[in-house]
C-alpha cells in the first residue's frame, strides 16, 4: 500500500491581510451586543417603563427589573468585557500572518 502524500489538497495561500482586524471586529462586536443592549438599553427601556408597564418587541418591561432582566445585565456585562478582551488580545498580537506555534508552515 502507497503511502499517501503528505500535502494539502488546496496549497496554503498568503492573502497578506491582518488576522487581527477579526479580534477588532469580534471584541466589537461584542461590546455593542453586551455593553450596548444587553445593559444600556435593557436598563434605559426598564428606567423609562411608566408605572403600569408595556410591551416592546415581544417582551414586557415594568419599572422593576426582574431575574430575566438582571440575568441579560448579567450576561451583557461579561459579553462587553469579553469584547474589551478580545480588543487587549488584538492590541498584543503581533501584526502579520497569524502563525500557530508547533506547526510547520
Amino acid at each position: 500500500m502507497a503511502e499517501p502524500e503528505e500535502a494539502p489538497a488546496v496549497p496554503p495561500t498568503d492573502y497578506g491581510g491582518d488576522e487581527r482586524s477579526g479580534y477588532f471586529v469580534a471584541g466589537g462586536l461584542l461590546v455593542f451586543l453586551g455593553w450596548g443592549l444587553g445593559v444600556f438599553v435593557n436598563l434605559a427601556l426598564h428606567y423609562f417603563a411608566p408605572a403600569a408597564g408595556f410591551h416592546f418587541a415581544g417582551m414586557w418591561f415594568s419599572p422593576t427589573m426582574g431575574s430575566y432582566a438582571w440575568a441579560a445585565l448579567g450576561f451583557g456585562l461579561v459579553t462587553g468585557a469579553v469584547g474589551v478582551g478580545l480588543f487587549l488580545v488584538a492590541r498584543a498580537t503581533p501584526r502579520g500572518r497569524l502563525v500557530l506555534p508547533g506547526v510547520d508552515y
